[in-house]
């Protein structure tokens, strides 16, 4: 028997304007995650990929629907609660790092630990641990602008799972590497997923990798389906 989705999305709907001028993004889409498994979103753009996201990460309310992450019905949730499970559930990463250009590395992933009630010390114990698991560990004091692409994806990563998130979510975090340091990013992503036994779902045009993860899904008329690369 498969265990519970980490995130169930059901009866999706979304769209945007008033009256008779009314855009259709997702109609009646749904997508189950589960423990340790890595979903490639394949999609192109302006299909509805970065608002399934969105939706998928709390940052966007669906106009009808269910999202239910570590079962927790978080449709109605407040917008403190919404922030709440963002900070303890959720790691995003994004295309670009968006790592705080006036902090070491390390300070990066210590941050999201600090403001969830970690001391200091624990924050970087685990900062310093993440580091060496990427393989990054001996760049900890180096500030964004002294990293190479590849290590700044690294930090930002290792930034996303700072706080033991039960979902990764990641709009195209290679999309700005060039193909060898694409792959290694994505080998340390994949590492990462399956020793913490989170969910991912990850945004990509890179066909490549995407056949690399568990499955890959796209989106037709506003619906999630399976896709077969």
């Amino acid at each position: 028997m498969r265990k519970q989705p980490v995130l169930e999305l059901s009866g999706i709907d979304r769209t945007y304007g008033q009256g008779e001028t009314l855009l259709t993004i997702l109609k009646n889409a749904g997508l189950n995650l589960y423990e340790g498994e890595t979903v490639a979103l394949v999609a192109p753009s302006g299909t509805g990929k970065s608002t399934l996201l969105h939706i998928a990460g709390l940052l966007e309310h669906p106009t009808s629907g269910q999202v239910v992450i570590g079962g927790q019905d978080c449709t109605a949730l407040s917008e403190e609660g919404r922030t709440a499970m963002r900070r303890s559930h959720i790691g995003f990463v994004y295309q670009f790092h968006h790592l705080l250009p006036e902090f070491s590395a390390l300070e990066n992933i210590m941050m999201p630990q600090m403001i969830a009630g970690l001391s200091i010390p624990e924050a970087k114990e685990r900062a310093k641990a993440l580091l060496d698991y990427m393989r990054i560990g001996h760049r900890a004091e180096h500030r964004p602008a002294e990293l190479s692409g590849g290590e700044q994806q690294r930090v930002a990563i290792a930034r996303a799972v700072a706080n033991a998130p039960l979902l990764l979510l990641a709009d195209e975090p290679t999309g700005n590497l060039d193909p060898e340091t694409a792959a290694y990013v994505f080998s340390a992503l994949e590492a990462l997923v399956r020793q913490s036994g989170l969910a991912a779902l990850i945004a990509t045009h890179n066909h490549e990798l995407a056949q690399r993860m568990d499955r890959c899904v796209t989106i037709v008329d506003g619906q999630v389906v399976d896709l077969k690369l």
